[in-house]
């Protein structure tokens, strides 16, 4: 599906130089915090990442960007309502003949990586491929982690572990809210995610022996030795932090089993918020 995301055109996305923002909920939003992140780094132009139901509306945008995996999330069409007449809109999305995809200007179509769970995986990821491929990086080596990410070995710390808490910086603080997201829906892990540099700031207090402090991306200098003298356990992985997400979802797949629950179908949860 990675590979499929990077051959997708891109008719419709930012141009260089505009001011953007993007919107999206829950997964969706994480992910726009990623990409978001990403292309202001990269020089691309001030890009805002917003949850749909706080979208401000009065704000100056010259395009607006949302992410639906469905296209029916009632909170990014009311948001797609209030887009300044004459911004043009694009949705990124799996569903495309929904209404998201008709109120949106411009549709992308990512139907080959929808999903039966109710739990984003595919579709979010390829997502953030797509997006990354757009800004001019090079991600034909993602497939080939991603791939290595499904089949390593997961440390006994992490199936283990009382407590887990993510950490990124820049593009990777997106990262790092899914991933605790992830675990806390399908297996109703006790997750946190942080700012790396913020975690010293108060969170740090939560670690000990039998917690995991998981760091996706780079760590700040000196933290990781911080995080060891607390006892808990200090994850980290080589390459790039989208393919140590898979991992995650791995992760979350085999603590929700051992749990005798449904990964796929968390409770009080639907494939998408409809809102009357």
């Amino acid at each position: 599906m990675w590979r499929l995301a990077r051959e997708v055109p891109t008719t419709g996305l930012p141009a260089e130089g505009e001011r953007v923002a993007v919107l999206g909920c829950g997964t969706s939003y994480y992910m726009a915090q990623a990409y978001a992140a990403l292309r202001e780094s990269a020089g691309h132009g001030e890009t805002d990442a917003w949850p749909a139901s706080e979208f401000p509306a009065a704000r100056r945008y010259d395009r607006v960007v949302a992410l639906s995996r469905s296209g029916t999330t009632t909170e990014v069409l009311t948001a797609l309502s209030r887009v300044r007449p004459g911004v043009p809109t694009v949705a990124i999305t799996a569903v495309p003949a929904t209404p998201v995809g008709e109120a949106a200007g411009t549709v992308v179509s990512l139907d080959f990586a929808d999903e039966r769970s109710v739990v984003q995986t595919r579709f979010a990821t390829s997502a953030l491929v797509y997006l990354r491929t757009h800004l001019g990086e090079d991600t034909t080596g993602l497939p080939a982690l991603a791939s290595r990410a499904l089949e390593a070995e997961l440390p006994p710390e992490l199936t283990a572990a009382e407590q887990l808490t993510f950490l990124g910086t820049g593009w990777t603080v997106g990262l790092a809210n899914e991933a605790a997201l992830k675990l806390r829906e399908a297996a109703q892990a006790w997750t946190e995610s942080y700012r790396a540099m913020e975690y010293r700031h108060g969170p740090i207090s939560v670690a000990a022996p039998g917690r995991v402090v998981w760091l996706l991306g780079p760590a700040p200098p000196g933290l990781v030795a911080d995080l060891r003298a607390t006892g808990a356990h200090v994850e980290t992985w080589p390459d790039d932090p989208l393919a140590d997400l898979v991992r995650v979802h791995r992760l979350a797949e085999q603590r929700a089993i051992a749990r005798g629950l449904d990964p796929d179908r968390p409770r009080n949860l639907d494939r998408s918020v409809i809102l009357s």
